[in-house]
């Protein structure tokens, strides 16, 4: 039996050392002290061997194992040691080049202006809502005091998905949602994207932005209208700057008019940004429609209310001198850098 572990233990040391890779290691390690390996059987046969034997021959087992787990401890950390040596020359970091650059991108420039006039009218107390871009025709022009056939839908000549449903060609939709649930007073604006089948140029496109504002209480008059515009250009152009309103006609406003703010280029006093007149148009505005508001379940004698529309593509055509629209839809990486 000694001879018989001696033998055992030589050829195991012997294999270990001629070992060049870890898994050689754990075929020996199997072979030799795995349930079925060659010292466990000498184990099992201890049964045969002389009771007073046996201490001995345990003894002599368990020596022979300890000698085989600490070379192979040895063997498996110097293997260890070299495969990561190697790893380390073909993993060689040139620590004299230059850092990779992480791009980390920004808001668009119509996100910028959208969130410049967000923050303008939450500031006035306004709630920001939205609403579905696909609208029922009830919604985006009947409410609207624009029935079937009248001249304003020619205007908005838009996406229908069938007579009943259109891509909405304004987000006033939304407005006659909020008012429809009766919740006064209200002071809301409507972001959002809408539809009209225009033909793409410089100042068009059939998919862009608009930002709309209601505001529905008791005495609510074309002063408070003003105020508001007012303030919201000031906000947004400059301390400096004027509001003038020109009579217009809006089929869900009466009276109406068309903003224009002073040139924030040249101050008022006329150049090529504002084609020398001084004046830059922004928006459209009036009092509330008493039509529209009897339509939403609201009481006209009561309550009184103004609403307005601007571009946001507009805003971010003039605030940031762009003179082209498409620029800002064409993904152009060295046009969007500059924001």
């Amino acid at each position: 039996m000694r001879e018989q572990l001696e033998k055992i233990k030589e050829e195991a040391l012997k294999q270990i050392e001629a070992s060049d890779a870890l898994e050689k290691l754990n075929e020996i390690r199997v072979a030799y002290l795995g349930k079925k390996g060659q010292l466990t059987t000498v184990l099992k046969s201890m049964k045969d061997v002389a009771p007073e034997e046996r201490p001995k021959v345990g003894q002599m087992v368990n020596d022979a194992r300890e000698a085989i787990e600490a070379k192979m401890e040895e063997t498996k950390q110097s293997l260890a040691r070299k495969a990561r040596e190697e790893q380390m020359k073909k993993e060689v970091i040139d620590v004299t080049l230059p850092a990779k650059k992480s791009n980390i991108g920004h808001s668009h420039p119509n996100t910028i202006a959208l969130e410049e006039v967000e923050r303008i009218f939450v500031g006035m107390g306004y709630e920001v809502v939205e609403g579905p871009e696909v609208e029922y025709d009830l919604y985006n022009f009947e409410k609207l005091n624009i029935p079937a056939n009248h001249p304003a839908k020619d205007e908005q000549d838009t996406f229908y998905v069938n007579k009943d449903i259109v891509l909405r060609t304004q987000t006033s939709p939304v407005q006659a949602r909020v008012m429809e649930q009766g919740k006064l007073p209200i002071r809301m604006i409507a972001p959002g994207r809408v539809f009209r089948s225009d033909e793409v140029d410089a100042t068009h496109s059939p998919s862009f932005h608009q930002i709309e504002g209601l505001v529905i209480d008791k005495h609510i008059t074309f002063a408070d209208l003003k105020g508001t515009l007012a303030e919201f250009a000031k906000e947004l152009f400059g301390e400096e700057t004027k509001v003038k309103f020109r009579p217009h006609h809006f089929p869900f406003t009466e009276p109406s008019a068309e903003v224009d703010v002073t040139c924030f280029k040249c101050g008022g006093k006329g150049c090529r940004f504002c084609k020398g007149s001084g004046w830059i148009e922004i928006l459209g505005c009036g009092m509330v429609h008493p039509h529209v508001l009897e339509m939403c379940g609201i009481d006209p004698e009561e309550y009184s209310g103004f609403a307005f529309g601007v571009g946001l593509e507009r805003i971010a055509l003039l605030k940031y001198e762009i003179d082209d629209m498409r620029l800002l839809y064409e993904n152009d990486i060295r046009f969007l850098k500059q924001f």
